[in-house]
């Protein structure tokens, strides 16, 4: 059995990043991933094939009590496929709660600097202007100025949208037909590839085995049983992937909190209805979003974003001609996104039937957080002029955060700050589920840059 110098199990911003760099550095390794490697050219065209192609459970996994939804992708790339591409920095405040639980000490700016200016370097990042502002954010960004909220143009990883040729950003929701959108596919993996990477898709990890000299990985390709061994084995299948595999490898035994500290930023759809057309489809259609200092104390932001109709289309709650009369003013409709910096109070658990069961109640804390942006957004919807606001009655977790959380105490964390899990000499961990608590931040470009350290640490 050949053995390598790592296997990285997942494919996202965590594990992308980290094969690359390691191959690039002259090791050994081989990058699985449990979804199919689709490419520019063969990614679906439309939103039901989006769904049942690229994401688990064909499009939507739901928390124990089915009040909550998760989106998480699989395929090569992960989530950084599907995604809007935001990518932001942590500030100050993400990173001292982070450091405040967790005791590690570089989880500040100046520590977390060199990373992010690598990923940044090597990522194309793009600020949008005024001028591709679309009719959504126009009214977004006037009605705050006029309310006194603060905004700013967002950052995404793009390079070449072409939309001077006729294209939809929307369309990239389900896979960048361009390669503009910087996925960890259309960047690191990609050219890892080029230079030597070996990457295997459509192998789903069940678990590992660790002993002195080597770690041994267990799974299925394309149903057929398959088993790898290496030096060295990192773990980046996401905050409900990696947590999985370590449940169903033993290790909840010796790490009591894995699976404890699961964060989400539970988001809601709000729709404005307007007499003329917005379009909110066509072009850039995510450009803006709240900057307001009191928003970030009090706990959420607002995002101006849109969908297919399909997924909006889910998103209300009348049925026949009334659903049908809410459809009919699709072209018509402004959309603002809550999300919730919410307390990281939730459960990732393992049946005994390898089922992932997910506990995620909102606390007081969380409630009032979120209404407190259900107000903000309501009165954007009102002062733009919308002759109805409309609250989806359902919410969604998107950043799927913690479950082996990073920490210096190896009995309130799963992974040390050497990104090894505690006791552990040859088992690591990059991808979100390091995270202690919600950032209140778009999570991506942060798992980029502790990808990077990693890759750093492990090179040197």
């Amino acid at each position: 059995m050949k053995t390598y110098d790592y296997i990285v199990v997942g494919s996202g911003p965590g594990g992308g990043v980290v094969a690359y760099n390691l191959n690039k550095a002259g090791a050994d390794v081989v990058l699985l991933e449990a979804g199919k490697f689709f490419r520019k050219n063969t990614f679906p065209i439309n939103e039901a094939d989006v769904s049942a192609q690229l994401y688990w459970g064909g499009g939507i996994e739901f928390d124990e009590s089915a009040k909550m939804a998760f989106l998480r992708a699989r395929l090569v790339g992960g989530t950084s496929i599907v995604n809007q591409a935001l990518l932001d920095r942590f500030d100050d405040i993400a990173f001292k709660d982070w450091k405040t639980q967790s005791g590690v000490d570089f989880f500040n700016e100046q520590d977390m600097k060199s990373a992010y200016d690598t990923v940044s370097d090597f990522l194309s990042i793009y600020n949008f202007k005024r001028e591709e502002m679309g009719k959504n954010a126009q009214y977004f960004a006037k009605s705050c100025d006029k309310l006194g909220y603060k905004w700013d143009f967002l950052h995404r990883g793009q390079s070449d949208c072409g939309l001077e040729k006729g294209n939809d950003c929307i369309a990239c929701l389900g896979g960048c037909h361009r390669d503009s959108k910087q996925s960890t596919m259309a960047t690191y993996i990609q050219r890892g590839e080029k230079e030597g990477l070996r990457v295997i898709a459509e192998t789903e990890i069940s678990h590992i085995e660790e002993n002195a000299d080597f770690v041994y990985v267990y799974g299925s390709t394309k149903g057929t049983k398959v088993k790898f061994k290496a030096k060295n084995v990192i773990l980046a299948g996401g905050a409900f992937g990696t947590t999985k595999m370590l449940f169903q490898s033993g290790y909840k035994q010796k790490l009591s909190a894995l699976g404890q500290n699961f964060s989400s930023h539970p988001q809601y759809m709000n729709f404005g209805v307007h007499d003329e057309e917005i379009n909110s489809h066509k072009g850039f259609f995510q450009t803006v979003a709240s900057k307001d200092p009191s928003f970030r104390q009090k706990g959420f932001k607002l995002e101006c974003v849109f969908a297919g109709p399909v997924s909006i289309a889910m998103l209300f709650k009348q049925y026949g001609a009334a659903h049908q009369e809410k459809m009919m003013n699709y072209k018509h409709i402004t959309c603002i996104e809550t999300a919730v910096r919410d307390e990281n109070t939730g459960e990732i658990k393992v049946d005994k039937n390898g089922k992932l069961v997910v506990q995620k109640n909102l606390t007081e804390q969380d409630k009032k957080r979120r209404d407190a942006g259900l107000e903000a957004v309501h009165n954007i919807m009102v002062e733009s002029g919308a002759k109805e606001v409309i609250h989806a009655p359902f919410y969604f977790g998107l950043h799927l955060m913690g479950g082996a959380q990073m920490g210096v105490d190896g009995a309130k964390s799963v992974v040390a700050p050497d990104f090894k899990l505690h006791g552990s000499k040859r088992v690591y961990v990059c991808d979100s589920s390091l995270y202690p608590n919600a950032p209140g931040i778009n999570p991506s470009l942060t798992i980029f840059a502790l990808s990077q350290r990693l890759s750093e640490q492990l090179i040197k």
